[in-house]
């Protein structure tokens, strides 16, 4: 098990991620050849779009050898428009190297990559690429790093030189350098930082001792596992500087997985693919246990059990079968026919739980060039939904209408390439929609008693209250069995997501506690279908009573202008509704920091770039969810029967009734 690794690369887009996962590929000895990103010839870039785009879309697993320890590398997409498949990533990982561009620092999506690393505790390695660009300031860069994501980041590494002749790094935990004066000012920082969490460094600290570099080396390594050090490198991934270094770190300072053969089956379902001739693919991490060919598994997510008929390890586009999985590792499970990312295999409990990285915030519907490939249209997206749960797929029988959530518009570029080379059908989309979402106003109750027509029963009261601003919906019953038997309070649990998925205005209510006072049921009459229809009726009532106040998708941003556009820029903002802080002037810069609608901004990329002739810089990332003002409606086409509409509801619910 100490001879086995399981990290991830990821970075913000541009930073060099692939590149970098290219190089430790062939120096490793696991690729004969390089190749490039702009080229299309990148190992992990295997999918038609990556090639042509020269960006990755979806996570790729591969496998390598460094020092006598085996290493599971899972690339990860660079932009933020893909980030459902880094945050699945993330989960089964055991440590992570985060790439940042020397030439542009901490960018809006590294600190939305750290902010979830730090949340997790996941030990990180930070690589600082592309040091050999012109202008490049490895002093500001660190405090860049320590000031932005984390104080106790630590330079393991200095340069020989910064900018174009740059050409190695040297170690300052090796004694052949130990004594410049680069490497001993190196040391002192790393003493200063490792003596906060260590008593006896910080003694010696006090003291005025240097420590023995071996316990320098030691105390950070363990530091590193707990996520309270963050050991810091340096290099050029395209020319291979500074490669073999960060696969040693890997090594050195990123922690083997824990978990035992002996203990309970414990994995995750983290990654699915569909095989042209066995079907389903099921990439498991797993945490104990074993897995074997032939082996009955239990899918504790969905409360059954499925054969698997092989198992091999896959390294993006070649594959190897071993016949077993065995714990800590990664490999691909042929059998589970019914698998869904996120899906707990075994006991489930030493599944770390995922953290979201972003909230897709616009809606599109998809619709097929030829009308006659609409029902394949349906049929290719929920194959690609059951690959990507982020994308929400919801077809709409009455209405044919098929709708899917999105982070922005490369996704959809990207998502109309898939599918025209995998499916063979060409997609176009509606325009993006702002998601709104929807709270009630002030503590209601909602009330049914659904007992006509003749035979149902079915009697609800809810206490409905609003919950903080982003809690999303808890529900609790607080009703005797004796009224309503367990099975039919099962029943409703079930049903009152679904019932919030619409609200007044058309759109998911949130930030909601909803609690069951009162139910009753009937000996002869109920039926438990009787509360699949009474559960949105009775919800639908309460909301009614106190209205709802509509909720928009607000934006942490970042701009940055030429000083000579600061003016128009502040016009800008205050149009849009934006909320900032006091702008700053540096270097001819203009830079302001704040919050801003969605709704408001989504085109504002592209008017900054043709006002400032592409020299302004409007980096942004998902904040949260606040009160619409009084002034914005935005109102959503209700999707079948509105449960207000008690008679129409019922027959519809019943389907006695088409909702057109």
């Amino acid at each position: 098990m100490n001879q086995l690794r399981n990290i991830g690369i990821v970075a913000h887009v541009d930073a060099g991620k692939t590149t970098t996962t290219e190089h430790i590929l062939y120096h490793s000895g696991h690729l004969k050849s390089l190749g490039r990103v702009d080229e299309g010839t990148a190992h992990t870039d295997a999918l038609g779009v990556e090639r042509a785009r020269g960006i990755s879309v979806r996570a790729a697993v591969t496998r390598f050898a460094w020092r006598d320890c085996t290493i599971n590398l899972i690339d990860t997409p660079g932009h933020i428009d893909f980030s459902s498949e880094v945050e699945r990533a993330l989960s089964v990982l055991d440590g992570v190297i985060l790439v940042v561009s020397a030439v542009d620092g901490v960018q809006a999506h590294t600190e939305t990559l750290w902010h979830v690393l730090s949340e997790m505790k996941i030990p990180t390695l930070i690589y600082v690429n592309k040091v050999d660009r012109i202008g490049v300031q490895l002093d500001h860069i660190i405090k860049n790093l320590r000031t932005v994501l984390h104080p106790a980041m630590i330079p393991i590494q200095s340069v020989d030189a910064e900018g174009p002749a740059f050409l190695q790094v040297n170690s300052i935990f090796d004694t052949a350098f130990a004594n410049t004066a680069a490497a001993q000012s190196a040391l002192d920082a790393c003493h200063a930082i490792l003596a906060e969490h260590d008593e006896a460094l910080f003694a010696s600290y006090v003291e005025g001792h240097s420590p023995d570099v071996a316990l320098l080396q030691n105390c950070l390594q363990q530091q590193t596992h707990a996520a309270q050090a963050v050991p810091v490198l340096f290099g050029a991934s395209l020319k291979g500087i500074g490669i073999p270094e960060l696969m040693d770190a890997i090594v050195t300072y990123l922690p083997a997985p824990k978990g035992s053969l002996d203990d309970p089956l414990a994995g995750v379902i983290f990654k699915l693919e569909r095989d042209k001739s066995h079907g389903r693919v099921a990439y498991v991490r797993l945490f104990s246990g074993q897995i074997k060919n032939r082996d009955s598994v239990r899918n504790k997510t969905q409360g059954l059990e499925e054969k698997v008929n092989q198992i091999r390890q896959i390294d993006v586009q070649t594959q190897r079968d071993t016949g077993v999985l065995v714990a800590g590792d990664v490999g691909a499970v042929y059998g589970f026919h019914h698998a869904k990312i996120g899906d707990m295999l075994g006991e489930g409990n030493f599944v770390p739980k995922a953290h979201a990285l972003s909230v897709p915030l616009l809606t599109v519907q998809v619709l097929p060039e030829n009308s006659q490939d609409l029902v394949a249209l349906v049929e290719a997206m929920q194959e690609l939904d059951a690959e990507d749960p982020a994308l929400a797929v919801q077809w709409l029988p009455d209405e044919r209408e098929l709708h899917i959530k999105v982070m922005g518009v490369i996704q959809l570029e990207v998502l109309a390439q898939i599918v025209a080379e995998r499916f063979g059908i060409s997609i176009r989309f509606s325009p993006p929609s702002v998601i709104y979402k929807e709270t009630p106003m002030q503590t209601t109750e909602g009330f049914v008693a659904y007992t006509m027509p003749k035979p149902c029963w079915a009697i609800l009261r809810f206490l409905m209250e609003p919950g903080p601003r982003g809690s999303g919906v808890t529900y609790e019953a607080k009703v005797r069995t004796e009224s309503l038997l367990q099975r039919y309070q099962n029943e409703v649990e079930r049903r009152v997501p679904e019932a919030l998925q619409q609200g007044l205005y058309g759109w998911e209510v949130t930030d909601v506690r909803i609690t069951l006072i009162e139910g009753e049921h009937h000996v002869w009459h109920t039926h438990p279908l009787d509360f699949v229809v009474a559960t949105p009726m009775a919800i639908m009532d309460g909301l009614q009573r106190v209205g709802c106040q509509l909720l928009e998708p607000i934006l942490s941003f970042r701009l940055s202008v030429p000083e000579e556009f600061g003016g128009r820029a502040l016009s800008d903002l205050s149009q849009m509704r934006a909320e900032f802080d006091n702008p700053t002037v540096s270097s001819g810069r203009f830079t302001i920091e704040g919050s801003i609608p969605l709704a408001t901004s989504i085109d504002y990329p592209i008017q900054l770039g043709i006002l400032t002739g592409g020299r302004g810089v409007f980096a942004t990332r998902f904040l949260e969810y606040r009160a619409c003002p009084p002034d914005v409606q935005a109102t959503r086409t209700r999707r079948g029967v509105n449960p207000l509409d008690t008679s129409k509801y019922i027959l519809w619910a019943r389907s006695a009734l088409s909702a057109q």
